[in-house]
């Protein structure tokens, strides 16, 4: 099979399209046929080593420390189960499924994510892969495109972890940075269906389909995190944060009495200061979040075969176009995710 091979941190030339042995499914695993694969953040921050390490921030890593080349990455699939491993329910062959990209520390559906496919495990830039039989969510009969389906796993999942993990809900207001990524649209999506109140921050080309998928104020970046601060005179209970920056120190102030800040994501700067005392004066909760739990995945899973969301694809490329995906991931700068496709 052809596939996408990182063969070790740096830019766009540590990555080789080339014909590799297509994987064989051991127990308790199944191969699925990659029909679409989506982009993230996170496949440029580990194609980079952007991640440092524990006391050392500059420390070329992945998300979870050290990435073993070579890997082929892609943590978003969607597809179908073409065989299944010794101890696999054989009815699972030919189903059209979504993949939980996670690895967890325990069985229960609370464990904590430890790794992910295309980081820690080879992923879905690929014509197949191998995963647990227990991490394909069966899709048959969902209304969602293939591209659609495999914009869920990453950006959807990390922001339903943030919202369980904040406990964001209904007449609630909320502030969302970076809310025309992967991550910041789906949370926008996700907790305006939860009932919350939702206000986004992102560039003004963007202010039309952060609307559109359900924010009720949008607050322009570029005017500068000071300015952003000013447009929430009133206090927001909660901040779910995919930027990082200048933005922490100058909103804090504004999170009211027992509010939360939840953080899956360091766009816009991972080093920032910020006044303790505006934390531990008004009893805020500061929360880190990576990815999500089995539970988290499952009720995204529920809502993928209902078609209760419903992802914004901003652009689909060839399998064999990624260099020119993640080109237009970095600079595009449009609403929405950007999947490899066989589909027109």
């Amino acid at each position: 099979m052809h596939a996408w091979v990182l063969t070790g941190h740096g830019g766009p030339e540590t990555l080789e399209y080339r014909e590799v042995d297509r994987p064989e499914p051991g127990p308790g695993r199944v191969r699925v046929e990659v029909r679409a694969a989506a982009l993230n953040n996170t496949d440029v921050w580990t194609r980079t080593g952007a991640y440092g390490l524990p006391g050392d921030p500059d420390a070329a890593a992945g998300w979870r420390g050290p990435v073993a080349f070579p890997r082929i990455q892609g943590g978003d699939v969607a597809g179908v189960v073409d065989a299944t491993g010794p101890g696999v329910d054989g009815d699972l062959h030919g189903r059209r499924v979504l993949v939980d990209p996670g690895f967890y520390d325990g069985p229960g559906p609370d464990a904590h994510p430890v790794g992910l496919i295309g980081s820690e495990a080879d992923g879905g830039f690929a014509g197949y892969v191998v995963v647990g039989a227990d991490r394909v969510h069966d899709m048959t009969g969902s209304p969602l495109s293939d591209a659609e389906l495999a914009a869920l796993p990453v950006a959807y999942g990390t922001a339903a972890g943030m919202l369980e993990r904040a406990g964001i809900g209904s007449g609630e207001t909320v502030v969302v940075t970076g809310a025309s990524g992967g991550v910041g649209l789906a949370l926008v999506q996700l907790a305006t269906a939860r009932g919350a109140r939702v206000l986004a921050v992102t560039s003004p080309r963007n202010a039309g389909a952060v609307r559109s998928a359900g924010a009720v104020e949008v607050l322009d970046r570029s005017g500068g995190a000071d300015a952003v601060a000013a447009a929430v005179p009133d206090g927001v209970d909660a901040v779910a944060d995919v930027a990082g920056g200048d933005l922490v120190a100058a909103l804090l102030p504004r999170v009211r009495d027992g509010g939360r800040w939840v953080v899956a994501g360091a766009v816009a700067g991972p080093v920032v200061p910020f006044d303790l005392r505006r934390l531990y004066l008004h009893n805020i909760s500061l929360i880190g979040s990576s990815m999500h739990t089995p539970a988290h995945f499952e009720r995204l899973a529920d809502d993928a075969r209902s078609g209760a969301v419903r992802p914004v694809i901003a652009a689909r490329f060839a399998p064999d176009a990624l260099p020119a995906a993640q080109e237009e991931f970095l600079h595009g700068g449009r609403a929405g995710k950007i999947v490899l496709t066989r589909q027109a």
